[in-house]
């Protein structure tokens, strides 16, 4: 597992566009058919990785607490199933069920919506407003497996909060941390 930070990607970034399956209902889902009216998280996962499994809770619960108010949510899992086989799509279906996902959990197989988004890590975390355009591209909080800090998802949290409070989202914006992207050789 070699820790690695997000991407630094310019904020006003348009949103990548894409259609990929959802391990769930087996649809494919397109971003402009799932973008929430104030705004739209995208979050890199994957199963396996232990700073996933570290905040998948509080991604439940931030889901389901902004959801309600205008945003959605959209997971997408983009490694390598040939190296790392518990990230295959039956496997992710059964942790997005275990963890009672409000929101759909994409499988990314060919990576290229990992590249146009130049994900690094899992989780990365992406806000785009509601024009699609980035805002937020950051940690969820300052916890990670072992620091024994609780995991809150305030950073992320500071950002909905701003764009539901019409307030501007702040710049200072610490890069998200966990294991690299299982890339295809």
């Amino acid at each position: 597992m070699a820790l690695t930070p997000s991407s630094d990607i310019p904020m006003l970034t348009p949103a990548p566009h894409f259609s990929l399956e959802d391990v769930i209902t087996g649809k494919y889902r397109s971003l402009t058919n799932m973008q929430g009216e104030k705004g739209t998280v995208i979050m890199f996962i994957c199963n396996h990785c232990p700073y996933v499994k570290h905040v998948n809770a509080e991604l439940v619960r931030l889901a389901n607490d902004y959801r309600v108010l205008g945003f959605s949510f959209i997971a997408i899992s983009s490694n390598d199933i040939e190296k790392y086989p518990a990230d295959a799509p039956d496997k992710m279906e059964e942790i997005a069920l275990k963890n009672h996902y409000p929101f759909p959990y994409l499988f990314d197989k060919d990576q290229e919506v990992a590249k146009a988004y130049k994900a690094a890590c899992t989780p990365d975390f992406y806000f785009f407003n509601s024009d699609l355009k980035l805002i937020y591209h950051g940690q969820l909080d300052d916890s990670r497996p072992q620091n024994g800090i609780p995991v809150t998802g305030r950073n992320l949290r500071e950002a909905l909060d701003a764009v539901l409070n019409n307030h501007k989202v702040s710049s200072i914006q610490k890069p998200s941390m966990g294991c690299n992207i299982k890339w295809k050789k």
